[in-house]
């Protein structure tokens, strides 16, 4: 029981660290953002490569900086473009590039599945409830916290923090306030797809690294979002959390019907809720 409760944990602080950065995307440019999960695999592929040749810890910096690049060329040309336009354009657009970095990985790595060791330091295994655990998954876990409570700290006390605060209620006002709004559209992608890029790395020592696994989980980071509440780090929190454990539990003791499980929490969710959990009752 406490084993599947970790696991539980493990996962769903995966799913809330990749969630944070579609959160913070949807937040300023009103974008669902369907190419997020195909950044999480990129920056799987591109810490790999790092990570084999001189270490861990470079692929993750490599895996941050490289997604953090993308994300600003990918805001620059196509998410400021998609602002306030149809959310079928948004759709359509965002999903067509995640097809294209699903070829450019096909191209550049192929099809195989590769897996990579942790870390030596967190290859060791811990006594839990008189079952071996292994440290990389707790360290997961200590990392999303890591992550994420300096994300929210820089958005809650920093000066940039404060401008994308304003400019994602008002892009307008802000701008007339003085918030050059040009200069944050691209610093909070290419946050979010760092964000997506690290938890891409982090998660490759114990979730093999394929072309199609941006997809898979993609799908349950969406679920994360639209049960917390779309825009929501404090919903996506209490989301991953509650997804992760359901995922855990249910893969142990309904396992013909594991897959079907967050649809069905999202569905109980949406009709008690439907703005999510943050949202208003309605």
């Amino acid at each position: 029981m406490m084993i599947n409760a970790l696991n539980g944990l493990v996962y769903g602080s995966l799913l809330f660290m990749l969630s944070s950065g579609l959160v913070l995307v949807y937040g300023l440019r009103r974008v669902v953002n369907f190419s997020h999960g195909a950044l999480y695999m990129l920056g799987a592929y591109v810490g790999y490569s790092v990570a084999i040749h001189i270490g861990f810890v470079p692929g993750v910096i490599a895996a941050a900086l490289a997604l953090g690049l993308v994300g600003v060329f990918l805001d620059l040309v196509i998410f400021r473009q998609l602002t306030d336009r149809d959310p079928l354009v948004t759709v359509l657009v965002t999903f067509g590039v995640l097809l294209v970095l699903e070829d450019l990985v096909r191209s550049v790595w192929g099809t195989q599945n590769y897996a990579i060791d942790p870390p030596e330091a967190l290859g060791g295994v811990v006594e839990i409830s008189g079952a071996p655990y292994p440290v990389y998954r707790l360290f997961i876990v200590g990392a999303s916290v890591v992550m994420v409570a300096g994300l929210v700290a820089w958005l809650r006390w920093g000066r940039t923090g404060l401008f994308v605060r304003a400019a994602s209620h008002d892009p307008s006002v802000a701008a007339m306030c003085g918030v050059r709004t040009a200069v944050i559209g691209p610093i909070v992608v290419g946050l979010g797809a760092a964000f997506a890029g690290v938890s891409g790395i982090l998660a490759a020592p114990f979730l093999s690294l394929n072309p199609s696994m941006g997809g898979e989980i993609l799908v349950l980071s969406f679920v994360v979002s639209v049960v917390g509440g779309l825009g929501s780090f404090t919903g996506a929190f209490v989301s991953a959390l509650a997804l992760g454990q359901l995922q855990s539990f249910g893969t142990v003791y309904l396992p013909e019907l594991a897959a079907l499980l967050p649809f069905a929490m999202m569905a109980l969710v949406l009709i008690v809720r439907p703005g999510g959990i943050a949202g208003a009752r309605v």
